[in-house]
């Protein structure tokens, strides 16, 4: 065994279970209310938030196989945190899936030496797959669009009629476009009718019938058009 290297490697079942720590923060979050998906901190959580608002993924797996390989001689296993997929059609570019390792930066720039081996490993598995492989520390997990998609938290718990949700959509997709300000101005007259349209068109932005450009500040001038996809 001592001429393997880390370009031999394998796939194996996960080995790692998501438990709760002292130090970490774990749970189950409800990606997409189809599925719910386990973190073990809270730098995965907002991965998870940030990934949810993204309407191009499809699903995520979390610690979705474990890859076995050599480092030195040595036979060492290697998990990663989660496996990404994206929607694939005849109108969308098509996006490879994304194996993801969610590291603070301070552990990165402290071991980043130690874990060399492990990522060759798993780059090399993206590539037969045809994959990427990405590290995502806070610098690019919280941004703006973490930003946005935090401040949209709240909103995806709320329920609303859906012929009322009907009705701001299908304005909406008859025009192509509008600002936020726009629609609430057309649709939703007095302080209290007004709250209450805020928050049943951030509930539709939240839950991806509306869309908008996330990567820029949420204000009245956001542009909005229906995903069309989406039906409510």
């Amino acid at each position: 065994m001592n001429n393997q290297s880390c370009d031999t490697v394998n796939i194996v079942p996960a080995r790692r279970k998501i438990g709760n720590t002292r130090i970490s923060v774990s749970g189950l979050y409800p990606f997409k209310k189809d599925s719910a998906v386990a973190f073990e901190s809270t730098l995965e959580r907002d991965f998870l938030i940030r990934l949810e608002v993204d309407p191009n993924v499809l699903a995520v797996e979390s610690q979705p196989f474990t890859i076995e390989y050599f480092d030195n001689g040595q036979k060492r296993v290697y998990t990663p945190d989660y496996l990404v997929t994206y929607k694939h059609d005849d109108f969308l570019p098509f996006i490879a899936p994304k194996l993801v390792e969610v590291k603070p930066t301070d552990e990165l720039q402290l071991n980043l030496h130690l874990w060399k081996a492990r990522y060759r490993a798993a780059m090399r598995v993206c590539k037969e797959e045809g994959w990427k492989f990405h590290i995502a520390h806070e610098g690019r997990i919280r941004d703006q669009l973490w930003s946005n998609a935090m401040f949209l938290q709240k909103y995806r718990k709320m329920e609303f009629p859906p012929a009322d949700s009907k009705h701001l959509l299908d304005y909406v997709r008859d025009r192509g476009a509008v600002t936020f300000e726009t629609l609430l101005a057309r649709h939703f007259l007095g302080k209290w009718d007004r709250a209450n349209g805020i928050s049943q068109i951030w509930y539709l932005v939240a839950h991806g019938y509306l869309v908008c450009d996330l990567s820029m500040p949420l204000q009245p001038s956001t542009e909005l058009w229906v995903n069309g996809s989406c039906h409510e």
